[in-house]
């Protein structure tokens, strides 16, 4: 006996109910005359591919060109490291007398915080002490743009300028607070102070929340162990000092940029954080 095509709507199975698209996986491209199979998310035609499925997700496979910052991805990071790129040119090749006197107006010492701090709190974060190919500077490319991926760029920014914020100012006022009490000369009042690091290492924190164990655990030990390891030197302790409070105002973040993080990756069909 003839049996007449499957219609659009589906064709019914051996139970009266049921349609043409109940069983093949979200992203298998249906099959011409096997019944019951599962029809495309959305109402779209047999065989489409969703582009923002999990599965198309991971057939896609690694692109390791997301580390680096774009105009359309990473607005926020790409922008200021176009900045940091032109303050580092300037500091190459700037008379060392003028580089000197750029640096010490943006400086956020004790004198200046005073006086400014909104001014100086901006212009220090448009410098990278040690130029472009520090590790800092490497580090604000590779840990800001992997972070504003995943909790877009207005929170990368908030949890940058909290870590730079906190951390200046942790460091600064007990500074200002020996030199009133006498066991510091005034001249610790005019320390030069300027970077990115700080709010680097608060970038670095937050972004090891959103990481899996296997990647937060190595990141925390190499950047932490670093921290450590220039604290010991004792070069430069109270900015060594803000650095690891820096890094720990970034894991105190964890609870809300892992909160942001699901918010953004859900919709869009991605992998919760790890």
């Amino acid at each position: 006996m003839p049996v007449d095509a499957p219609a659009a709507a589906g064709v019914r199975g051996p139970t009266g109910r049921g349609s043409a698209c109940q069983a093949l996986p979200h992203g298998v491209p249906l099959l011409d005359g096997v019944p019951r199979q599962r029809c495309p998310r959305g109402g779209a035609s047999p065989g489409r591919w969703e582009a923002g499925s999990p599965a198309a997700h991971r057939r896609r496979g690694p692109r390791p060109w997301r580390v680096l910052p774009t105009p359309a991805g990473t607005p926020f990071t790409f922008v200021y490291a176009v900045l940091l790129g032109v303050t580092s040119l300037i500091g190459a090749y700037v008379d060392p007398a003028v580089l000197h006197a750029l640096l010490q107006g943006s400086s956020t010492d004790v004198a200046h915080l005073v006086r400014s701090p909104e001014l100086v709190l901006v212009g220090s974060a448009l410098w990278v002490a040690g130029g472009a190919a520090s590790p800092f500077a490497v580090g604000f490319v590779l840990v800001l743009t992997s972070l504003e991926r995943r909790i877009g760029g207005l929170r990368t920014a908030g949890v940058f300028l909290l870590g730079h914020v906190l951390a200046t100012l942790a460091t600064e006022v007990p500074v200002g607070l020996a030199v009133l009490a006498g066991h510091l000369p005034d001249s610790s009042l005019h320390r030069l102070d300027y970077g990115v690091s700080f709010g680097v290492a608060a970038g670095t924190g937050a972004l090891a929340g959103l990481l899996r164990p296997w990647l937060r655990v190595p990141l925390l030990a190499a950047f932490g162990g670093m921290l450590l390891r220039d604290l010991a030197a004792f070069t430069d302790p109270m900015t060594n000092w803000g650095h690891l409070i820096a890094l720990a105002i970034g894991i105190a973040t964890w609870p809300l940029v892992r909160r942001w993080h699901t918010r953004r990756a859900v919709p869009a069909g991605r992998d919760a954080p790890g």
